[in-house]
């Protein structure tokens, strides 16, 4: 999937993530706030690199500003973000077990 614009969805309200995702070159790119980084910096992004993949997406910067979402939330917020970055409302790609 391509990126066309960029792509935001979220707030900065407790519990919520912000996470605004543009074009990239070199893979996905990642930065993140969060005042809980230390312990949970690993679980946000394996969340957001999961959804980007299964979305198609193999090249992005995402920008996240995490403040203390669960993992439904930041997932639900990255594919909003990757849906309006790519122009599409397109479903990700669903796994089979």
């Amino acid at each position: 999937m391509e990126i066309k614009t960029i792509g935001v969805a979220g707030t900065l309200e407790s519990s919520d993530i912000q996470i605004m995702i543009s074009k990239g070159t070199n893979g996905i790119q990642i930065d993140l706030d969060s005042e809980v980084i230390k312990a949970y910096g690993d679980q946000i992004k394996e969340v957001i690199i999961t959804t980007l993949k299964k979305y198609g997406v193999q090249n992005a910067k995402v920008k996240a500003t995490d403040k203390g979402a669960l993992d439904c939330v930041i997932a639900a917020r990255t594919l909003t973000a990757v849906q309006r970055a790519t122009e599409t409302s397109d479903q990700p790609k669903l796994e089979v077990l």
